[in-house]
């Protein structure tokens, strides 16, 4: 089981504070101009907290926006439709903890109820899409497909969302679907990642999918482990998408810095009153935490390129793990082949 860095809710959160006074270099700003119209955008985990704040403003820069969540349906969409102004914005059901409710939303998709607006045809497609659900539970879980609760949500289905979108060609690529346009451009991916994927140990490919017990002084190590996994499926994917030079998806990643959120909901009840001020007087709100994502999405220049990555509003490298070819096409396959055995997983 992998050990890192942060072991306890108290380390975790006092170097949250200390990266906010962090002096670094701004990367840039966008302004009004940089619109989303004609855009599609889908945002998973998007019913609060950081996703929230990225519909409501993706929804005010003139975008189609989906909500991707498992609850607060259709009230969290009906606060961003009064939010934003637009009422571009609807919502889908999707539990990141079952692949079956990830295969029923690309099905929606690819196959939606209502007919598309008159003068469009086919399936609505995706231009940009935010990952961003995550969970911190205080211990291990099962789900339904026999994964750890943690490791799926946090990793897994979004390796599987992810190549789901593309092999149906709601997002546009020559790899999987032979549906890029170049009339249309690049689309976007990008990944809510964590400056916790540096803290984890290397990935260990024999034990990846297994499932242990575990509790809540290991899961904020756990944590950065799995987004250590997504940050490496970040880069393999760009490879495999993006060749010879040639930008089909622009796949970035990012840090949006300590969030005042409910991720931290199920600390354990000692520690709640003290970590729940903390987030309210140190960390950022979710709508200032936003600002990197939305960069990523609106930036002319970040659909130009591929793999960045943001912590805050500062450009930095990832960890050199996470851009080791060899150890990005073994997660690929370790990841498809767990994938492939899903319905063998259940309740092992």
């Amino acid at each position: 089981m992998s050990k890192g860095k942060y072991n306890n809710p108290f380390s975790a959160t006092f170097n949250g504070i200390a990266q906010i006074f962090q002096k670094q270099e701004r990367i840039g700003k966008l302004s009004e101009s940089d619109r989303l119209e004609g855009k599609t955008c889908m945002v998973t985990g998007a019913n609060s907290g950081l996703g929230y704040a990225i519909a409501v403003q993706m929804a005010e820069r003139g975008a189609h926006v989906i909500m991707a969540c498992r609850s607060g349906i259709p009230e969290a969409g009906e606060r961003v439709k009064m939010e934003s102004g637009s009422d571009k914005v609807e919502m889908m059901k999707v539990d990141l903890s079952s692949f079956e409710t990830i295969d029923r939303l690309v099905e929606g998709l690819v196959h939606p109820l209502n007919p598309p607006p008159a003068g469009e045809t086919g399936a609505p497609e995706i231009d940009i899409l935010v990952c961003n659900a995550a969970i911190v539970p205080k211990q291990s879980r099962k789900t339904v497909n026999g994964f750890d609760e943690m490791f799926q949500v946090n990793y897994l289905s979004k390796f599987y969302l992810v190549n789901k979108l593309l092999q149906a060609g709601v997002i546009r690529n020559s790899e999987f679907a032979g549906n890029y346009d170049q009339n249309k451009g690049p689309s976007r991916i990008i990944f809510v990642s964590s400056e916790s994927h540096r803290s984890g140990q290397d990935i260990d490919f024999d034990r990846l999918g297994v499932y242990e017990e575990y509790t809540i002084g290991k899961t904020i190590s756990l944590y950065g482990y799995f987004k250590l996994l997504m940050t490496t499926f970040a880069n393999e994917l760009s490879r495999r998408l993006n060749k010879n030079d040639k930008i089909e998806v622009a796949v970035h990643a990012l840090c949006p810095g300590p969030v005042n959120s409910n991720i931290a909901k199920e600390a354990p009840g000692i520690f709640k009153p003290l970590i729940g001020l903390i987030f309210k007087i140190f960390f950022r709100d979710p709508k200032t935490a936003a600002e990197p994502v939305m960069y990523f999405a609106c930036s002319e220049e970040m659909g130009e390129n591929t793999t960045r990555y943001l912590h805050l509003m500062a450009e930095k490298e990832m960890d050199e793990r996470s851009k080791d070819p060899a150890s990005g096409k073994k997660l690929w396959e370790k990841s498809e082949a767990l994938v492939g055995s899903r319905e063998k997983a259940v309740t092992v």
